[in-house]
């Protein structure tokens, strides 16, 4: 049955949901969020737990990833995304909580995301050190999941390597590097102040003890 002009006008999308979420995916989350949108704002949307909307009918059908990019995109604040005004995410990022743990709940998500038609969905499970890290590409109308000879897998949108990674104060992180190694992340506003200030320390360091090969 198809729906009047009226009745589209009704359809309600709501901006936000009360979810409660654990301190460390809260961490999580944001570490990804930050360094994303310090690398992409110039030239895509960077989205984090905002509702992602894929049909105009039917509010129900939405996601809300820890975080998305989609390029060509303007870098704005957005209460929620509209596939059908804006396209969909090129990439999306899940950090499995309790909530989502189980393949039962995992297999409903990614029936979701096959309709969203994001092109690469990346799962980053925190609490599975031996296999963190699972990819899925979009080939055909399908969504597959890509076979992963490495700890580490490269993003076919982001210009990197996905790397899980031990952070000293919040445990395996998910973390973007431009290399294999992970010598080379994609870093925070706050990693790269704090990396330009030791820089600076040394740099003042080999001064001084420059000045006192000379004076001696």
């Amino acid at each position: 049955m198809s729906m009047s002009g009226s009745e589209q006008l009704s359809v309600h999308f709501p901006d936000s949901a009360e979810v409660p979420e654990h301190r460390r995916h809260l961490r999580l989350r944001t570490l990804l969020f930050q360094f994303l949108e310090l690398a992409f704002a110039d030239v895509a949307a960077v989205g984090s737990e905002q509702f992602v909307y894929w049909d105009p009918t039917d509010p129900r059908a939405c996601l809300s990833p820890d975080a998305f990019v989609r390029f060509g995109a303007k870098s704005e604040d957005f209460p929620s995304w509209k596939v059908w005004e804006r396209g969909a995410p090129h990439v999306a990022i899940e950090i499995i909580s309790e909530s989502d743990a189980g393949e039962a709940s995992w297999q409903e998500k990614l029936e979701r995301y096959r309709h969203l038609g994001v092109s690469e969905l990346v799962r980053f499970d925190p609490e599975m050190p031996e296999q963190p890290l699972r990819i899925w590409d979009f080939v055909g109308d399908d969504l597959l999941e890509r076979r992963l000879f490495e700890p580490w897998a490269q993003s076919r949108h982001l210009g990197g390597y996905w790397r899980p990674v031990d952070q000293a104060e919040l445990g395996l992180t998910l973390r973007l590097s431009r290399d294999e190694p992970g010598l080379s992340l994609f870093l925070t506003l706050a990693e790269q102040e704090a990396k330009a200030r030791r820089a600076a320390e040394e740099r003042i360091v080999e001064l001084e003890a420059e000045l006192r090969r000379r004076g001696g």
